[in-house]
């Protein structure tokens, strides 16, 4: 997220620079006005063009991630009992946290084994992460 900060903040900084120097030259007469316009328009565009492809980028990572869910077939429901499964809660407080009962809860972590193909909570906690249908990262006290 720094990385992609810093990014934009460059950019945007050095487009400021050139379009600072563009406009000093046409305020002294060196380039024409029509030259000045032509020159921020370009790099308008050129900005507008990079901006959106990483937009396009950003929103193709999310479908990825929509999709492994999907070809595992795993429910909104399930995914909640996943995430809650790799965040530690045992049993009873995700019933109690999603408000179902403990054997609702259990039928849910059988149809994850079963879709997963696991047969404990570690291994389809660690499955998930490794197929990026959660992206769970532990909190250390």
């Amino acid at each position: 997220m720094k990385k992609t900060v810093l990014i934009y903040g460059l950019i945007s900084a050095l487009m400021l620079v050139l379009l600072q120097s563009l406009h000093y030259k046409a305020f002294i007469k060196d380039i024409k006005i029509e030259v000045f316009g032509l020159a921020i328009a370009a790099i308008s565009m050129c900005f507008g063009i990079w901006l959106g492809l990483e937009v396009i980028k950003r929103k193709q990572i999310e479908t990825l991630n929509l999709k492994d869910t999907t070809k595992f077939k795993i429910s909104s429901r399930e995914l909640q009992v996943l995430d809650l499964m790799a965040e530690g809660f045992s049993n009873q407080e995700m019933a109690d946290q999603l408000f179902v009962s403990l054997n609702t809860i259990k039928t849910h972590n059988a149809k994850i084994f079963q879709k997963l193909q696991v047969t404990r909570r570690t291994q389809a906690v660690k499955k998930a992460k490794d197929l990026n249908i959660i992206s769970y990262l532990p909190v250390k006290n």
